[in-house]
């Protein structure tokens, strides 16, 4: 009996792990659908939404799974880490208090997931960085290097590096796998569609500009 998931090459598990409040469900939306609400709900215990993108010919279906920040959840969500194989641990860069737990998400995803998970910090809302930073980005920056994690600074609300840290992130998993199964991975380019030219995800995306940073 075929399953939904026969056409695919990849299905890769991704969680959104942060406080309540960073902007996960918006990042999520933005890469997932391309929509921003400005009244986003606070997220009840996990959601998720999928998306498929190409990676070096092959398709990978993205699974990403949006974990509730706020502590009576906690319970719940510390299971759906299992079978994670990447991470994007958000943090809102206009409160220096969300940056503040990074460290204690963090312990608590590798206490549940897998030890070869591939996670990045994201500093989100860097389209408010110039009025209202509290959160330095060399300061983040140093953070991921000293912790072994990608890190990027984006805006769900204006789409910055949106594309480029979902893309990362899967793209450093695929490669994972590759080597994983003895292959010899090459500078995957990550498409959005089999009709999209592989050069059109390479180059920066609209909005990008020196108030937020890429380290990966």
């Amino acid at each position: 009996m075929n399953s939904g998931d026969d056409e695919y090459n990849f299905v890769f598990k991704v969680v959104l792990i942060g406080e309540s409040g960073v902007g996960k469900t918006n990042l999520l939306s933005r890469f997932t659908r391309n929509e921003f609400n400005h009244d986003s709900r606070t997220t009840i215990g996990v959601e998720f939404s999928t998306r498929t993108l190409t990676v070096d010919g092959h398709l990978v279906k993205a699974q990403i799974w949006d974990t509730a920040g706020l502590e009576r959840y906690r319970a719940i969500t510390s299971a759906y880490y299992r079978g994670a194989v990447g991470a994007l641990l958000v943090y809102d860069i206009t409160k220096h208090q969300t940056y503040d737990s990074v460290e204690r998400w963090l312990k608590e995803l590798y206490d549940h997931a897998d030890a070869s998970i591939v996670v990045m910090l994201v500093g989100n809302k860097c389209d408010l960085a110039e009025a209202s930073r509290e959160v330095p980005s060399e300061e983040a920056k140093m953070y991921a290097d000293g912790n072994g994690l990608l890190f990027i600074e984006t805006s769900a609300l204006d789409s910055t590096n949106v594309e480029v840290a979902f893309e990362t992130i899967l793209r450093d998993v695929y490669q994972k796998v590759l080597k994983s199964k003895g292959g010899t991975p090459k500078d995957s380019t990550v498409v959005l569609s089999k009709e999209e030219s592989p050069n059109q995800s390479a180059a920066p995306p609209s909005g990008a500009g020196q108030s937020c940073c890429r380290n990966i």
